[in-house]
């Protein structure tokens, strides 16, 4: 009788143990979501050069262009450019890019105006349902080729 409790109290257990995994878990968790937020820190953003070439584009662009003063001018496609006010910017740029995806739409800005006009009628843009939107410039004059 001796040999049986004795046998029952020494049996081997086929379970697996998996506290110890649980807290391998648990430290490599905490880890990553500390580490994560370290990574994003940096952006890289490659920015044009100054003496960039211009872009051959197959079709005529849609260019907006806003004066020192603020005031909008819309050149779509062949037509000269005329004054807009914002609601028929939206409008008829919409429609345009609708009609034609491809086209490139370009903003420009004067040199002596306000950055506010510029970052509104992208604003505007975007609201109009343009995805990509190119910003225009000169070359600089003392630009070697």
């Amino acid at each position: 009788m001796r040999s049986s409790a004795r046998h029952k109290r020494f049996k081997l257990k086929s379970e697996i143990n998996v506290v110890p995994y649980i807290d391998v878990m648990l430290v490599l968790l905490i880890i990553f979501m500390v580490t994560t937020p370290m990574l994003n820190s940096n952006v890289d953003v490659n920015l044009p050069q100054a003496n960039a070439k211009s872009m051959q584009d197959k079709k005529d662009p849609v260019i907006i262009a806003v004066d020192q003063g603020g005031q909008l001018y819309l050149t779509l496609g062949a037509e000269k450019h005329q004054p807009v006010d914002v609601a028929t910017m939206k409008l008829k740029v919409g429609a345009f890019v609708k009609a034609n995806p491809q086209v490139s739409v370009l903003v420009a800005g004067d040199r002596d105006g306000k950055y506010d006009g510029v970052y509104q009628v992208l604003a505007d843009l975007q609201q109009a349902g343009v995805a990509k939107v190119g910003l225009m410039s000169a070359p600089e004059s003392g630009a070697k080729k």
